[in-house]
């Protein structure tokens, strides 16, 4: 019997460091979606001289790994992304030449080493501002929070297994405030993220227009906080 064929590469062990990457994404950044956001990123390290290790196999390929992906159109200052490099740089160091050849809009915040598994987040909270021409912020104010309290606000959700199903987003959403002030709300959401549930803020402003009859025109949506199970910061 003919011996099966293994990678060239497997016995090669190179020895790794890994890091957890905080970074912001604002401005025109918003825009650039998950997968050009994965390029983008791989560019910025080969650009800056950081070494990205590479998994070993018949494919490899850089280890770069987002836990939570951002919805498009949304800011954030407290994006992560682990990365591993096969020879060891500062955090500072780190940052300061990938920041050095960075775009407008993305920018990393810190570097550490990992500590929380990415199955440890479980909620993420945002700052959703929101106008309607032709409406006072303050009626839009008192409209989203009897839009919340609703026993149900159900949306349909599409799987491969069961097609189109209704699902409740009432009791996962968490109202953590809610003011205006001249021509826009503003609202702090609470809403879960990971590998168990995930509920994107576009899905809870596109039931909060339908409950209106009407569509806003202005939505501006940031991510603020990444959060663990008990509600400790995740980063």
């Amino acid at each position: 019997m003919a011996e099966m064929l293994q990678p060239k590469n497997q016995n090669l062990r190179i020895e790794k460091t890994e890091y957890r990457l905080v970074f912001e994404k604002t401005g025109r950044a918003r825009y650039i979606s998950h997968l050009d956001l994965m390029r983008c990123f791989q560019r910025l390290f080969k650009r800056a001289g950081a070494p990205l290790w590479y998994t070993q196999g018949f494919n490899p390929h850089a280890y770069l790994m987002f836990p939570l992906a951002l919805p498009l159109g949304t800011s954030s200052s407290v994006e992560i992304l682990d990365i591993a490099l096969t020879e060891p740089l500062g955090y500072d160091e780190l940052c300061e030449k990938v920041n050095a050849c960075a775009p407008e809009g993305l920018r990393l915040v810190s570097a550490a080493a990992p500590v929380m598994k990415h199955t440890e987040i479980a909620f993420a909270e945002y700052e959703v501002s929101f106008e309607q021409d032709g409406t006072e912020g303050s009626v839009l104010g008192q409209r989203f929070s009897d839009f919340l309290a609703q026993e149900k606000i159900e949306v349909e959700k599409r799987t491969k297994k069961r097609g189109v199903n209704l699902v409740d987003i009432r009791p996962h959403i968490c109202l953590l405030s809610l003011s205006s002030e001249g021509a826009h709300a503003d609202a702090g959401l609470r809403l879960p993220a990971g590998s168990e549930f995930n509920l994107n803020t576009n899905v809870v402003m596109e039931a909060f227009e339908s409950f209106m009859g009407s569509s806003l025109d202005r939505i501006c949506t940031k991510r603020t906080k990444i959060l663990t199970k008990s509600l400790e910061n995740f980063i």
